[in-house]
C-alpha cells in the first residue's frame, strides 16, 4: 500500500473497518487488563515510539486496534527537521509502518484547518498581546480529543487511546479522573486537565503506569520501526533554534508587532524592544540590556508595550487571577490543592477559591512562587495526584512581601 493509500478526508469512508487479529506474541507483560470479548479501541498515533508502544499494548490485551493519525501541520521548508515531531505526512507514514508491520487497520485525518484556528492562531495572538501560552493543552482540548472521539464514534470504537504518559483512576468508587503517569518526569496529565467526564470514562493510557525508558526498551525488543525515533523538545509546529519562537510570529503577524520600552524595577528606562513576542516572564538571556547585576522580565504590560526588567527577587507571587475554570466531576471551590502553574512545576500547595465572576477563580499560594505567567495553565491536584481542575492565568498577584494566608492542608477531593 502506498504511503497516502490509507488517508482519508472523512470518517464515514472508513466506517466499515474489519476486525483484525492481535499479535500473539507478548515481549512485555501488559499495563492494560485483558478483555473478554472484543472491544474495538481508537489509537491516536503520532507516528513515535509512544503511541506505537501503546498500541501494541492494546493488541496483547485482545482489543481490537484500529490506528489514527491527524495531520495537523506542514513544515515549511525553512524550518528544522532535524529532531523528532508529530503529525506532519512523515509521521503519518511511520504510524503506517507500525500498524502495517503488526497487522491492525491505520488511517490519516486531514485536520490542518482546525489546528490553524484553534492552535496556531491563538498561539500567535497570545504572544502579540504579551502572553505566554500553552498550545499543548488547547490542542488537546479543541483538536485531538474533540476529533478523536468524532472518528472513535463513527467507527464505533468504545474507547480512545493514547500514549499519554498519564492515569485514569477512582477512589473508591468515585469519579473517574485522570492522574498524574508513574514517570514524573513525562507525566502528560497536566495538559488533559479539561477533558470532560464523559471522555475521560472512555480513555485508556496503557504507559500511564511505565516509565519512558522501559517503553523505548519494548519498542526496541520488539523491533517497531519507530523505537529509535527521536523525541522533539519543541512545539510541534514551531521548529528549533534560538529564534524559532519570534520568526514564527513575526512571519505570521509582523504588521501587528508593536516595539516598546525597557524599565528597570525603578521605572527608568533601560533600553527598548523590537516587540513583545519576545519576552516571557523569568527570561534573562536575550533581553538587550545590561543592568550590571542579573536581570530577568519580571512584568510584561500589554496596554502599553513596556517589558519591566529586575532581579530574581521580582518574579515571585502569592496568588493568580484565573479564567476559564474547568472543574472535574464531582469538585468545587473553594478547595485545597497541589497547583501546578506550568507544564515543568512540581507544585505548590495552594488554597483555590472562587472569582468574582462565572468560570474565574483565584489562587493563594502558601509560599511564594516564581515566574507565575499570564497565559499559562494552572492545574489542581488532590493529595493523590488526581486531577481536579485548572484554568488559565490572567494575572499574577501579591508582591513578595504581602502577607500570604495561613498553611494550606492538602485533602484527598473536593
Amino acid at each position: 500500500m502506498s504511503r497516502h493509500s490509507s488517508q482519508v478526508s472523512q470518517v464515514s469512508q472508513v466506517s466499515q473497518v474489519s476486525h483484525v487479529s492481535h499479535v500473539s506474541h507478548v515481549s512485555h507483560v501488559s499495563h492494560v487488563s485483558h478483555v473478554s470479548h472484543v472491544s474495538r479501541v481508537l489509537v491516536a498515533m503520532s507516528g513515535g515510539v509512544d503511541s506505537a508502544v501503546a498500541a501494541l499494548r492494546l493488541l496483547d490485551a485482545g482489543y481490537d486496534v484500529v490506528g489514527c493519525t491527524l495531520h495537523l501541520w506542514d513544515y515549511e521548508e525553512s524550518q528544522d527537521r532535524s529532531h523528532g515531531r508529530c503529525c506532519a505526512p512523515e509521521d503519518q507514514y511511520d504510524a503506517r509502518q507500525t500498524a502495517d508491520a503488526f497487522g491492525f487497520p491505520h488511517y490519516s485525518f486531514d485536520r490542518r484547518e482546525l489546528f490553524a484556528k484553534e492552535v496556531v492562531e491563538p498561539f500567535v495572538a497570545a504572544y502579540l498581546a504579551g502572553d505566554t501560552p500553552s498550545p499543548c493543552t488547547a490542542c488537546n482540548k479543541h483538536v485531538k480529543l474533540a476529533e478523536l472521539f468524532a472518528i472513535a464514534d463513527r467507527l464505533g470504537a468504545a474507547k480512545i487511546a493514547t500514549g499519554h504518559y498519564a492515569r485514569v483512576v477512582s477512589d473508591g468508587g468515585g469519579p473517574l479522573r485522570i492522574a498524574e503517569g508513574k514517570d514524573k518526569g513525562k507525566d502528560q496529565s497536566y495538559f488533559l486537565y479539561a477533558t470532560p467526564p464523559a471522555q475521560v470514562a472512555r480513555l485508556l493510557f496503557p504507559l500511564g503506569d511505565s516509565t519512558k525508558a522501559e517503553v523505548r526498551a519494548e519498542a526496541v525488543a520488539r523491533k517497531i520501526p519507530s523505537a529509535t525515533k527521536g523525541e522533539s523538545q519543541e512545539l510541534c509546529f514551531v521548529g528549533s533554534g534560538a529564534h524559532a519562537y519570534e520568526a514564527f510570529i513575526e512571519e505570521r503577524a509582523k504588521p501587528r508587532i508593536r516595539p516598546g520600552n525597557i524599565v528597570d524595577d525603578h521605572g527608568k528606562v533601560v533600553g527598548t524592544h523590537d516587540g513583545l513576542h519576545r519576552f516571557t516572564i523569568g527570561q534573562r538571556k536575550g533581553l538587550g540590556v545590561a543592568l550590571g547585576k542579573p536581570a530577568f522580565v519580571t512584568q510584561i504590560d500589554p496596554e502599553t508595550a513596556t517589558v519591566h526588567v529586575g532581579g530574581a527577587d521580582g518574579l515571585f507571587a502569592t496568588g493568580a487571577e484565573l479564567c476559564a475554570l474547568h472543574l472535574s466531576d464531582g469538585v468545587s471551590l473553594p478547595l485545597s490543592a497541589r497547583v501546578r502553574v506550568r507544564y515543568r512545576h512540581d507544585g505548590a500547595k495552594a488554597r483555590v477559591l472562587p472569582g468574582d465572576a462565572p468560570g474565574t477563580a483565584r489562587v493563594v499560594f502558601e509560599e511564594p512562587v516564581r515566574a507565575v505567567t499570564r497565559g499559562q495553565i494552572c492545574v489542581f491536584y488532590n493529595d493523590s495526584d488526581q486531577v481536579v481542575g485548572g484554568a488559565r492565568i490572567t494575572a499574577a498577584t501579591g508582591a513578595r512581601d504581602a502577607t500570604v494566608a495561613g498553611p494550606v492542608t492538602m485533602v484527598a477531593s473536593a
